[in-house]
């Protein structure tokens, strides 16, 4: 049964907690938008063209997956594993919808065009806020401007990759994965689910990376989170553990 809106719902945001939800909004999305410059590199690096790189950037726009995708084809590795690999990194987002969906209350002919936001950033800004308007805003504007700028830098690093020649011989081939790990370094500061699942994940590649052929030890690597989870709800003080 869904909860009947509080005042704080209807009312709206007064003048300074509204300026501070969008200082922290544009933040956050130029920040995160700015990484559209590695991600154009790495695509160009694992030789995709500049309109396929454009392409993904605005039509799945979720940056971690772009990165897995383009790194595991730069390595060499199957279309069909490296899709996977970008596939099971992204289906997180469908559980932020979840969320997201009975927190901001969106019209109907809104939210699918909401649903192509709704990524680690908008979920972030969107669940710190105290009240509905206040998501709403924080959703609205993280999203907007990190589309915004994802996009226009992805050309820009993209263009610019294939115009200074071959991405090693600048070291850009690496800027994917020193990306990727910056992402990944704050939630190594979180709970102790986070650090475990971190750990488990980096094992299961290393054992996966001789054995199985490019591409693949990412999947296996995603199996870490539901197994962690697994053994969380198993262990003995379970119900006592707080989800975060």
């Amino acid at each position: 049964m869904t909860a009947a809106p509080t005042t704080a719902d209807k009312q709206s945001i007064s003048p300074a907690p509204r300026s501070a939800v969008i200082r922290d909004a544009l933040g956050v999305g130029t920040a995160v938008g700015l990484s559209g410059f590695a991600f154009g590199a790495t695509a160009a690096g694992a030789g995709i063209s500049v309109p396929q790189a454009c392409a993904m950037s605005l039509l799945v726009f979720t940056g971690a997956s772009q990165f897995a995708l383009a790194g595991a084809l730069g390595a060499g590795a199957a279309a069909p594993a490296a899709v996977a690999g970008a596939f099971f990194l992204s289906v997180r987002n469908a559980f932020y919808g979840l969320r997201l969906s009975q927190l901001l209350c969106l019209p109907r002919a809104v939210r699918p065009l909401a649903a192509h936001w709704v990524i680690d950033e908008t979920t972030a800004v969107t669940l710190a806020q105290p009240d509905r308007a206040a998501a709403r805003l924080g959703f609205t504007v993280t999203g907007a401007s990190l589309y915004v700028l994802w996009n226009l830098t992805t050309l820009l690093g993209a263009y610019g990759a294939s115009a200074l020649g071959s991405p090693q011989t600048w070291g850009l081939d690496a800027a994917g994965p020193a990306v990727f790990l910056a992402l990944l370094a704050p939630r190594l500061r979180a709970g102790g689910r986070e650090r475990a699942t971190a750990v488990l994940a980096a094992a299961l590649l290393l054992m996966a990376q001789p054995l199985l052929p490019t591409g693949v030890p990412v999947l296996v690597a995603a199996l870490a989170a539901p197994l962690v989870l697994l053994a969380d709800r198993r262990g003995p003080g379970r119900r006592g553990t707080v989800v975060r």
